[in-house]
C-alpha cells in the first residue's frame, strides 16, 4: 500500500517529468539541428537512366525566436550541400502562430531562401497560411499573395496550377505545382461558408505535353486519392507529421484522412506520396517525436 509520503513523491516526480517533457517539446525539439530524411525509390514507369535528386523544404513558418532569417539562410546552405538536381519548396513560409517574440517580414524570409541553388532550378508552391494571413487576398478571393510576390522578387518561381518541363542528361520530366486546396477561409467578412480551394488538378495535368514522368507538388496531401497513376510522385507538407508523434501515430493531424497521410512515404495502388514533417510549426510552438527535417529523394 502506498504511503502518504510515497504518494507525494510520485506526484512530485510526475509533475517534474511532465514539466521536463513540456520544456523539451516547446524549447528544445523545435530548435534541434535539422535532420536530413532520405528516401530512395523508382516509381512505376520511371525512365531507365534517369537519376534525379530532389531536395524538399516544407512549412518553414518564419517567426522569431523559432525560425529567424538567419536560421532559414542556414537551412538553405544545408539544402545546397545535399547536391540536389532540383530544390522544391512546399509552402507555408509565413508564421502560423501568434506565439512569437516578433514577426519576420516576407522580404526577410524570401531573401534568406534566395540562397538556394540547384542545377535544374528552385521551384515553389504556396500553403494555406500563405493565403490565410494575407487579408487583401482573402477579401479579393484571389492573388497574387504577399508570399508569392516575395518569392518571385527573390527569383524563386511560384507554381499555382502550373507545370514546367525539365531535362537531365537527355531525359525529360515535369514539375507540376498545385494552388492551395484551403486557400480561402470561411467567414462573414468574405461571404464564404467553407474553405475554398484554388487548386485544379485536372487542368494542371492537362498542361503536361508528353509522356515524361510528372512530379506533383501539393501542399496538402489530401489531394492524393484523386492523383492519377500518370503522376510518378506527389510531394506534400502541411501536416508537420502531426507535430507530436509517438510510435508512428500522431494524435492530431490537420487532414480529413487522419494518420493515413500524416507523415512519410505512402504507397497506394502503385502511386507514391511523400509527406514531409516540415521545419516549423503552426498554432503552438511544439514538436515531439518529429524533428525538423529536410527531405532528400533519390529517384531512379
Amino acid at each position: 500500500m502506498i504511503t502518504r509520503r510515497g504518494f507525494f513523491r510520485f506526484l512530485g516526480g510526475s509533475v517534474l517529468a511532465a514539466a521536463a517533457l513540456g520544456s523539451y517539446a516547446v524549447g528544445i525539439e523545435p530548435m534541434l539541428l535539422t535532420r536530413v530524411k532520405r528516401y530512395a525509390l523508382t516509381p512505376p514507369n520511371w525512365p531507365d537512366g534517369l537519376k534525379l535528386r530532389v531536395v524538399a523544404l516544407a512549412d518553414i513558418h518564419a517567426c522569431r525566436p523559432w525560425m529567424t532569417p538567419e536560421r532559414i539562410a542556414s537551412l538553405a546552405e544545408e539544402a545546397n550541400a545535399l547536391e540536389p538536381d532540383i530544390i522544391v519548396l512546399l509552402g507555408d513560409y509565413v508564421a502560423g502562430t501568434r506565439m512569437v517574440s516578433s514577426w519576420v517580414d516576407s522580404h526577410e524570409w524570401a531573401s534568406a531562401l534566395s540562397g538556394l541553388k540547384a542545377p535544374l532550378g528552385v521551384f515553389s508552391i504556396l500553403g494555406n497560411h500563405d493565403w490565410w494571413e494575407d487579408l487583401t487576398a482573402q477579401k479579393a478571393g484571389q492573388g497574387p499573395t504577399i508570399a508569392r510576390r516575395a518569392l518571385e522578387a527573390a527569383g524563386i518561381p511560384v507554381m499555382e496550377n502550373d507545370v514546367v518541363r525539365l531535362e537531365k542528361e537527355g531525359h525529360g520530366f515535369w514539375i507540376a505545382g498545385l494552388a492551395d486546396q484551403l486557400a480561402l477561409r470561411p467567414g462573414r467578412a468574405w461571404g464564404r461558408k467553407g474553405f475554398t480551394g484554388l487548386h485544379d488538378l485536372r487542368g494542371t495535368l492537362a498542361k503536361v505535353g508528353d509522356e515524361a514522368p510528372v512530379l506533383l507538388l501539393a501542399h496538402e496531401p489530401d489531394i492524393f486519392p484523386d492523383v492519377p497513376s500518370r503522376v510518378a510522385l506527389t510531394l506534400s507538407g502541411h501536416t508537420h507529421g502531426g507535430q507530436v508523434r509517438l510510435f508512428g501515430y500522431s494524435p492530431v493531424v490537420p487532414s480529413r484522412y487522419g494518420n493515413r497521410y500524416a507523415y512519410g512515404h505512402v504507397v497506394e495502388a502503385g502511386r507514391n506520396l511523400i509527406i514531409s514533417g516540415g521545419l516549423g510549426f503552426s498554432i503552438a510552438p511544439i514538436r515531439f517525436g518529429v524533428r525538423p527535417e529536410i527531405l532528400t529523394i533519390d529517384l531512379g
